[in-house]
């Protein structure tokens, strides 16, 4: 499964995202295209993984090829049968000529293959240290302040949050991870590593379509899997409210963040990155009904669509449509237009012409190459953080989702105060999860 289907003052903050775009930019410019595309060091890079799924798989497969001196020293899930599939897998990716030719090892004793709901402090407290965060979104937020308060260097998947309450634990954990740990923190927003986007937002950045007058961008998708909750038993997992909604965790809201915020946030985050800045309100519409029908406890409780206009402090207005229902057109796409002339960022396009990309980053995979800059950067002392952005571009996704839900006009202060925190308190796999129902436009409120 790849990622995409895992699967302040005013005039002060438009400066600071500016320049932090940037020179965001420009960091990951450099060693995506100036240099060689394996981060150089002899210091081991201690891997720790968290969540095992498809996403976690593809990202210690993907941390193996980025970097010599990589080992895998241990795994944590949920689940006892993703740890133990996992570990077979890791057993035959070590002999891969690529990852041997890096020197990469797995070293995984049982011990150190983690089950249950606390298994992401036992890999945080490892003697790992870089660790991946790869869980259903929701728990992104408490894993992401235990890492930091660890002093862990973090790849963590995107989205960082699924509501207000998890956002702001999320921009604490920045902070302290900036301001007092000086760790190296990478997200899963690839695109920020992929070669052609960086050369294309190079030129945008440096005005060759001049101001940016409107944006849109689209994840018009297919359907996504659904885990019927028989198919715990096969895993030998004990049916419980909490197993289910775990497993089959890309249908409920607490778990996902619905899937403008756990797929779509990609696109809003190239449309944030070429302006600089995030949304300050939107507007929209969204519904359910191409899914399950039936008891959300059951079914999940996610819309399967939306269409939302974000408007900027600046008063530039970006168009977002996200679909996932199987026999329609897809197109997952960003297009921009400026006061002298456009650009197709997922074309690598400007002004008509696709934008050259020269070094070996340009056949190098993004899925990789964002693992091998934040080792460049663990190794050579160069600050990166990237979470900051991401949780930008998360809470834009989450605030397009609140627009849709209530079909009011929703600021980004009330999403980002809101007192919606999603997730159960005190979680264990006896207790009873209620399912809230589906949202329902112009009656769902935002706390």
């Amino acid at each position: 499964m790849t990622r995409e289907h895992a699967e302040g003052s005013q005039t002060t903050r438009r400066e600071f995202l500016k320049t932090t775009a940037v020179a965001g930019t420009a960091l990951a410019a450099n060693m995506s295209l100036l240099t060689n595309v394996h981060a150089a060091g002899s210091d081991t890079i201690k891997v720790g993984l968290v969540g095992c799924g498809g996403r976690g798989s593809g990202a210690v497969d993907n941390v193996l090829h980025s970097a010599p001196n990589v080992e895998i020293v241990a795994i944590g899930d949920a689940f006892k049968f993703r740890t133990d599939d996992l570990r077979r897998q890791l057993q035959k990716l070590v002999n891969k000529e690529e990852v041997k030719k890096l020197g990469n090892r797995v070293n995984l004793p049982e011990e150190r293959c983690f089950a249950g709901i606390d298994a992401y402090e036992k890999v945080i407290h490892s003697d790992a240290n870089y660790i991946i965060l790869a869980t259903t979104p929701g728990f992104r937020p408490t894993h992401l302040q235990a890492a930091v308060a660890a002093g862990k260097h973090i790849f963590t998947e995107k989205p960082v949050g699924v509501d207000g309450p998890g956002i702001r634990k999320v921009l604490a954990a920045y902070e302290e991870a900036q301001k007092r740990k000086n760790l190296c923190i990478v997200a899963g927003t690839q695109r920020r590593h992929e070669a052609g986007y960086l050369e294309t937002m190079k030129r945008i950045h440096g005005g060759e379509i001049g101001d940016i007058t409107a944006m849109r961008c689209y994840w018009n998708g297919q359907g996504i899997w659904f885990r019927d909750r028989s198919e715990l038993s096969k895993h030998g997992i004990p049916d419980s409210d909490l197993a289910y909604q775990i497993h089959n965790w890309y249908h409920f809201l607490w778990t996902c963040g619905d899937h403008i915020v756990e797929q779509h946030v990609h696109n809003l985050d190239v449309c944030n990155w070429a302006l600089g800045k995030h949304p300050v309100k939107a507007v929209g519409m969204g519904s359910r009904i191409a899914r399950p029908v039936g008891n959300p406890r059951e079914v999940g409780n996610i819309f399967d669509n939306f269409a939302i206009d974000f408007e900027y402090d600046n008063g530039v207005h970006m168009l977002s449509m996200c679909r996932q229902i199987r026999g329609c057109e897809s197109n997952v796409s960003e297009a921009l237009v400026g006061t002298k002339g456009t650009s197709r960022p997922d074309q690598y396009s400007v002004n008509g012409q696709r934008v050259a990309i020269k070094g070996r980053g340009r056949t190098v995979d993004p899925y990789v190459q964002e693992h091998t800059d934040l080792i460049e950067c663990i190794r050579s002392g160069k600050p990166i953080n990237e979470l900051k952005t991401v949780a930008e571009s998360t809470l834009t996704a989450i605030l397009g989702r609140e627009a849709a839900y209530t079909g009011k006009l929703v600021t980004w202060d009330q999403v980002l105060h809101s007192k919606e925190d999603t997730m159960p308190e005190r979680l264990s796999w006896e207790m009873s999860l209620p399912v809230a129902p589906v949202p329902v436009p112009g009656k769902t409120r935002l706390s």
